[in-house]
């Protein structure tokens, strides 16, 4: 299988304000976001060549090609759950690698705050009832992987708690400096643990928001992206692995690993030459709509072994600080999960990192060359969708 190991480079890049967003409609976040990144690389909307649009709530690319005025490119619509935005730079960058096309868009947009429910919704596709799968939401889904993960690796209903209370606390110090986050507040372990519970042992602030945003990437191949900027990102590796809902077949299914998670990020891992993620990534943007998803997300993607999550966020590992920071961004949990457009939002903050450009400087991490984005759809006992992208410098 060929590489696609810095053939295909991202010379502008584009992120919203994430938030409630009343005011905006999914047309506004669209030229927002796209303009941003048009901006950033340089280029003008009638350079481009193709484009590719995620999202879970608009039904084909005419809702790209429509705001933008596209000259009648092919535009192309992606939806893979909360991995949508993920896949739909991935399939941009193979139509630049592909030589097919030189200059490409991908925008990922939601407006989630618009069905004016608690939760993201969709219309129902299932025609028949599913006996499982309909009954299960997704906060109960993860719940059921955090019991069953304290009870695996020992851990007292206080400790697995706590363990997640500082997962949540670091998101929120994380986010509430980012200026384009939703939940911009910091949050103590004695708030989140007398937070109203969801579904128990997750509090309110073991759960993301349900929020509006966009996040769009001007792509274009490596060898031509120097006639645009100099401090462009590479695409090291990719991966993408989806279940097919083996996991609500086996009774033996403990909920304590993502198998997609692990299987996406060995692909990417090969395709960029990463032998140990933990030493050879300076971060990592993870997918944490739930507190317990980062915990294990550390374990699948192979930042910890399994069950030392516990020790590693008592040592603060994963913090701005530690020797592997995640979610610096704020993660879903604090910068806000508007499902189409957080893959790409993800790499935005890689991207940004490794140029040095950080929004507040405060959070600008060190001397950034490589960085993962994850990103996770569906939910534990059923199956996943999950892409891993690595990206740096040339």
């Amino acid at each position: 299988m060929e590489s696609i190991k810095d053939k295909v480079a991202i010379i502008g890049m584009g992120c919203t304000q994430f938030g409630e967003l009343w005011d905006k409609s999914v047309d506004d976040l669209i030229i927002d976001a796209a303009y941003e990144a048009f901006k950033d690389a340089g280029i003008e909307s009638k350079d481009l060549q193709a484009g590719w649009i995620g999202t879970t709530s608009n039904y084909s690319g005419a809702c790209l090609a429509k705001p933008l005025k596209l000259p009648r490119i092919p535009v192309t619509r992606i939806e893979n759950a909360c991995a949508t935005g993920e896949d739909t730079l991935r399939n941009a960058a193979f139509g630049v690698a592909s030589g097919v096309y030189d200059l490409v868009l991908a925008l990922g947009v939601e407006k989630q705050k618009d069905f004016g429910a608690g939760q993201p919704e969709e219309p129902r596709r299932i025609p028949v009832m599913h006996p499982v799968r309909e009954a299960v939401s997704a906060p109960s889904a993860y719940a059921m992987a955090a019991n069953r993960y304290f009870y695996r690796y020992g851990l007292s209903p206080e400790e697995g708690k706590s363990m997640l209370a500082k997962v949540s606390v670091k998101s929120h110090h994380n986010g509430a400096r980012n200026p384009k986050a939703h939940l911009r507040r910091e949050v103590t372990v004695e708030q989140v643990l007398k937070s109203p519970i969801i579904a128990w042992p997750l509090g309110l602030y073991d759960c993301c928001g349900v929020t509006d945003g966009a996040a769009a990437a001007i792509l274009c191949r490596a060898e031509d992206a120097k006639k645009f900027r100099k401090d462009y990102v590479t695409i090291k590796g990719m991966g993408f692995s989806v279940g097919a809902y083996q996991d609500e077949l086996r009774s033996d299914y403990d909920y304590t690993h993502w198998q997609e998670s692990i299987e996406a990020s060995q692909q990417a891992y090969k395709m960029a030459g990463i032998k140990n993620p933990r030493k050879e990534l300076d971060m990592a943007e993870i997918h944490d709509a739930f507190s317990i998803a980062e915990v294990i997300g550390y374990e699948s993607l192979g930042f910890c072994e399994p069950g030392h999550s516990k020790y590693e966020v008592d040592q603060g590992t994963f913090t701005q600080e530690g020797e592997l920071p995640v979610n610096i961004s704020g993660g879903l949990k604090s910068f806000g999960h508007p499902i189409g457009a957080s893959g790409i939002r993800a790499v935005y903050e890689i991207y940004k990192q490794i140029q040095g450009k950080a929004e507040d400087k405060s959070r600008q991490l060190k001397d950034v060359k490589l960085g993962l984005a994850h990103s996770q759809g569906g939910v534990p006992g059923m199956g996943f969708l999950t892409g891993v992208l690595i990206l740096g410098t040339p």
